[in-house]
């Protein structure tokens, strides 16, 4: 199988799983199927992913990675059409179950977008947002959670005398960082990843996959990307998305060098996509 072009400043390495032995599986799909009316988007997908784990879904545009991923959340509940089939569960608690609290789903599942989209607010208020909507107002503790977060985010040595200017002047790369310590901020279980480096320059791309390497183990991560290089270097599993189907899931390691299946091998080598 033919190997993925590297970057010559950051060679290409498939990541070690740096998971515990016990693996602890905390989000659960079993035959779950998202619809746009009559549409079939994703289709009877079923796949584990494991706690502190980085896993990467990858596919060409249009095969369902996008869908799949705001299911977890429920952010497509804002779309009037869709509807779901099957279970998905968080921790064994089904998701889409008439009993669940969405906000509270929020909470534990956050989420950050293909591009940056910070409030039209102050960097403190940003960042504070989240905490403040779950009822905390002490000014100190705000305040803690702030640097707390940015500093998750890596943005905290950059902006910490700037925290009551508007977030729109920040860069790009600091703006998609300072979304990052916005959904940290309400300190989530699952942090959703659309792809997130695909507005960035290459600088700020890196930084995001350092925030991310620095997050493994601490928190559940799920990136959407198109990016071969990325996905090799920052996940610990990929599962290969085609026209709605989970058509393989494993290692990155052995995505990358032994896949399974004929579509997967083509397209992670740029036959197709």
């Amino acid at each position: 199988m033919g190997s993925v072009m590297s970057n010559p400043k950051k060679a290409f390495q498939i990541t070690q799983n740096t998971l515990s032995p016990d693996k602890v599986v905390q989000l659960s799909a079993n035959k779950f199927s998202v619809f746009y009316g009559k549409n079939e988007a994703v289709k009877s997908v079923s796949m584990d992913i494991l706690k502190g784990a980085v896993t990467a879904i990858i596919g060409p545009s249009g095969c369902g990675k996008s869908t799949f991923l705001r299911a977890i959340n429920r952010m497509n509940d804002l779309i009037p059409s869709v509807s779901v089939s099957g279970e998905l569960s968080l921790e064994g608690t089904e998701i889409y179950s008439t009993n669940t609290d969405i906000m509270a789903l929020r909470q534990r599942v956050g989420m950050v977008f293909q591009k940056p989209n910070p409030f039209p607010k102050s960097i403190f208020d940003n960042v504070a947002y989240g905490p403040r909507l779950q009822g905390i107002s002490e000014r100190k503790r705000l305040s803690e959670i702030v640097e707390k977060s940015l500093g998750r985010a890596a943005l905290w040595d950059e902006v910490k005398n700037r925290l009551q200017e508007n977030a729109l002047g920040l860069s790009g790369g600091q703006q998609q960082r300072l979304c990052m310590a916005r959904a940290l901020a309400i300190d989530p279980q699952i942090l959703l990843m659309d792809e997130p480096t695909s507005a960035l320059d290459p600088r700020s791309s890196a930084r995001i996959e350092d925030l991310i390497d620095e997050l493994r183990g601490k928190i559940t991560i799920i990136i959407v990307t198109h990016n071969m290089q990325q996905a090799a270097r920052v996940s610990d599993f990929t599962t290969f998305f085609y026209e709605g189907l989970l058509v393989e899931y494993g290692t990155t390691r052995n995505i990358f060098t032994m896949p399974s299946d004929k579509k997967t091998e083509d397209y992670i080598t740029g036959r197709f996509g």
